[in-house]
């Protein structure tokens, strides 16, 4: 596209101005041309600095979900290459499970500034108010079988939690099975979602909602943001941390397909926040309680009861006992 030819023009030469002329060569173009799509990108948040007989510079990039933006300097093979992004929608998820049923690639991502219907587990929403969060769905076509499909939340998790450390220094621990949290408050939900036949996966949508600057007044209880975390009063690069984010998943999704799930197991058990703690869990028809023994092969959290017996959980919720 001609918008992104401008752009690697300007981001080459940050530091000086670039002619008219010598973007006319480049972008084989008209001078017209060029001011018009130099204006296309001030509308989109772009700061593009003209000086008379100098030509123009880029100053500054907006922090929007801008597939340019993503896939610049953007280190994966293939989770991003395929990069739709739009300003409001009902769910990624739900755009990208219908791109992925009509035969969109492996490593399609699926942005939004905001959702109107942010879902999470159970049916219950999350809150996507615009341009303050990442919510972020990727298609993925793994060979596994429908029974696994737990790990790749388990990896995504890990994922996450190793972005917000590395970027943030902030201690992100992980909650059974798809919560990350900063200080025992809920920063990032992950909703896992596939098509299947009995014996193999046809694709999986994996959706991640993570609060970098969004603010405490629009989060339900016992949530947080990055930003109010790290006590800022401007937060993180959203376009920075999707990109680590993407980096990261292709790391560890690369790992399981090389050596299944039990490396990426190993290191969700080190960002634990439950293991060895007691717990109660809301099943669908009771209530246990007792200690987060273990996380098995399959990703089901393993419970010991008071009697010593262990019981495996594949879904449900969980609350830890003070």
């Amino acid at each position: 596209m001609l918008d992104e030819k401008i752009l690697t023009i300007l981001r080459n030469n940050r530091d000086t101005h670039v002619s008219s002329d010598e973007m006319c060569k480049v972008a084989d173009i008209s001078r017209a041309a060029i001011w018009k799509h130099v204006e296309k990108l001030r509308d989109e948040g772009y700061e593009i600095e003209a000086a008379p007989h100098l030509g123009y510079r880029l100053v500054a990039a907006p922090d929007s979900l801008i597939p340019s933006e993503i896939k610049h300097g953007l280190k994966t093979k293939v989770l991003g290459r395929e990069i739709l992004s739009y300003k409001k929608v009902d769910s990624t998820n739900t755009v990208a499970y219908s791109l992925a049923e009509k035969g969109m690639k492996e490593g399609a991502v699926v942005l939004a500034d905001e959702q109107t219907g942010g879902k999470g587990r159970h049916g219950r929403k999350w809150a996507s108010p615009p341009k303050s969060g990442i919510y972020l769905s990727c298609i993925l076509r793994p060979d596994i079988a429908p029974n696994e499909i737990a790990g790749i939340t388990l990896l995504a998790a890990v994922a996450v939690a190793k972005s917000i450390r590395g970027l943030t220094g902030l201690d992100a621990l992980i909650k059974w099975p798809n919560d990350i949290l900063v200080d025992g408050k809920k920063v990032c939900g992950i909703l896992t979602e596939m098509k299947a036949e009995q014996d193999r996966v046809d694709f999986v949508v994996l959706g991640i909602g993570i609060n970098i600057n969004t603010k405490i007044k629009h989060l339900p209880n016992n949530a947080t943001s990055i930003r109010e975390e790290m006590d800022k009063k401007d937060g993180p690069s959203r376009v920075e941390f999707t990109k680590r984010i993407l980096e990261s998943l292709e790391e560890e999704y690369v790992l399981m397909k090389k050596k299944g799930f039990g490396p990426v197991i190993d290191e969700w058990k080190e960002f634990s926040s439950m293991l060895g703690s007691r717990v109660r869990i809301v099943l669908p028809n009771r209530k246990i309680e007792g200690i987060a023994h273990d996380i098995d092969r399959d990703g089901a959290l393993v419970v010991r009861f008071d009697s010593g017996v262990l019981e495996k959980v594949l879904s449900g919720d969980v609350e830890m006992v003070r």
